[in-house]
């Protein structure tokens, strides 16, 4: 179900904690609500906290309702270009699609990104943009471009190789080959491109050979960085989760329920855990650092353009 709504602003601004370090300050989302339906989605709460409403989430409505209804902000290019063209706009980085992902199926329909991504150029505005949709590769041309006149950062999510786990996990998103062959797509252009393995999800992703596989991958992908991350579970991402492993995994809803509580294992398996992702690491040449990138993509000499006399 698709609701076209106005927006005044275009951008969100991030508010940073003492355990939240981000590299930008400001989210575009062209979409509220996603129809990946990722089972293990953080945003799952965004419906109803930013309508002020309560929603039934002990049977997974919270999370049913982000994935199958879907506000496009159909105004987002007019109010995206006030922000650009002001004077106190000082070119900052954007993350395009910080809440939800800006290549879901909806936006074979309404392609706004095309239209985010010329003002982009025009105003030659970096950006970082995390997807799981080989969609994305309809604007190669135009990614490819704006890599040229400032930075540009091409980050795709892959949590697991094995397709028939990725389709339970991930129902819409697009397959983990496809995903790769994104990151191979733009190795060869002046954007950076990172890996974000996130989340990894206990006894379902974890296996050596999993982790293995994923970071192998990567390294023939020639990413410039790796992004790892485990599986947190809050509000309704929590009840939704537990609800699908009921449905799909009943045998790991004790041992998830046994890691995610309070005084649990949870510190000690991450420890372990990300142990052996340093020696995968170590294993395969990749970085972790996303930011390296990021501070020398942004101080590298821009390519003039006729229009820029």
């Amino acid at each position: 179900m698709f609701e076209e709504i106005q927006v005044k602003n275009a951008l969100n601004k991030i508010k940073e904690t003492s355990s939240l370090k981000l590299p930008f300050r400001w989210d575009l989302n062209l979409y509220r609500g996603c129809e990946h339906g990722c089972n293990y989605c953080y945003a799952m709460y965004s419906h109803s906290y930013l309508e002020k409403r309560e929603t039934s989430s002990s049977t997974g409505e919270a999370g049913y309702d982000f994935f199958r209804k879907i506000y496009v902000k159909t105004n987002i290019a007019e109010a995206l270009e006030k922000k650009l063209e002001a004077r106190s706009w000082k070119k900052e980085l954007i993350n395009i699609g910080g809440v939800c992902d800006s290549y879901q199926p909806a936006e074979a329909r309404y392609c706004m990104m095309r239209e985010v991504l010329k003002l982009m150029i025009e105003y030659k505005n970096p950006v970082t943009i995390s997807t799981k949709s080989d969609l994305i590769l309809r604007d190669f041309d135009l990614l490819e471009e704006l890599a040229e006149l400032t930075y540009v950062n091409v980050a795709v999510t892959v949590t697991t190789t094995d397709e028939k786990l990725s389709s339970l996990l991930e129902p819409l998103a697009s397959s983990p080959e496809k995903r790769f062959s994104v990151l191979r797509a733009f190795k060869d252009t002046a954007a950076t491109t990172g890996l974000h393995m996130m989340p990894i999800l206990p006894f379902l992703t974890d296996s050596p050979e999993n982790l293995e596989q994923v970071f192998s991958r990567a390294a023939e992908c020639e990413v410039d960085y790796v992004l790892p991350g485990l599986l947190n579970l809050r509000g309704e991402t929590r009840k939704h989760f537990f609800s699908f492993l009921a449905c799909n995994f009943p045998e790991l809803s004790v041992p998830y329920r046994r890691l995610y509580v309070e005084g649990g294992d949870y510190r000690t398996y991450k420890a372990e855990l990300y142990g052996v992702l340093r020696n995968l690491m170590v294993k395969y040449h990749l970085s972790a650092d996303y930011m390296k990138p990021i501070e020398t993509g942004l101080s590298r000499p821009r390519q003039l353009k006729l229009t820029d006399f």
